[in-house]
């Protein structure tokens, strides 16, 4: 029991490190954006740039589709279709809509209005905040159905998929050596 909590563990803590590097390489070029007004002296116009929106954007487009993968990975899974599709209109509503708004008002020619130097942090915030659910919740659907899976095998231990995933202790392949009639 310890050693199953532990993996799960350990799988989680390797999910956790891989969604937080997604993010990481989303917000790298922004970052060079940021560091190179901070060195102009602008970092003020990093806020009344588009570029935090076009960060949300993609990291909301990233979520939708974690958040549709966690839908279509098993079809079992119907039970959560719902919430799956709450968090896809969450998405939506709350950062893709947003800031794809503010991503077309701000390259028009008009004035930008002050109050964007803290919407766009704040929708960046909630599109990582986002995309870690969809990456949290696309694991634990993927993970119910293998575990879903494993239960179903234990009745059925040498089947296929046990064997794939290494459940049943099988010796290796005994192939037959070569002879040196072969030629090789």
């Amino acid at each position: 029991m310890t050693e199953n909590r532990h993996r799960q563990e350990q799988h989680s803590l390797s999910m956790m490190y891989g969604t937080y590097a997604d993010i990481l390489f989303v917000l790298f070029p922004f970052l060079i954006i940021a560091m190179q007004r901070l060195w102009d002296g602008n970092l003020y116009d990093t806020l009344m740039q588009p570029d935090l929106s076009i960060a949300a954007v993609i990291l909301a487009g990233l979520a939708m589709g974690k958040f549709v993968l966690g839908l279509v990975t098993n079809q079992d899974l119907g039970r959560y279709k719902e919430r799956i599709v709450f968090f896809i209109a969450l998405t939506l509503f709350l950062v893709l809509g947003p800031a794809i708004i503010l991503l077309l008002s701000m390259t028009s020619d008009a004035e930008i209005p002050r109050f964007v130097a803290f919407v766009q942090p704040v929708l960046l915030i909630i599109a990582i905040s986002l995309y870690t659910t969809a990456v949290s919740i696309a694991n634990i659907l993927t993970r119910t159905s293998v575990n879903g899976q494993a239960e179903r095998d234990l009745q059925h231990p040498y089947s296929d998929s046990t064997a794939q995933r290494g459940l049943v202790d099988q010796p290796p392949l005994d192939l037959p050596r070569r002879t040196g009639r072969d030629g090789y």
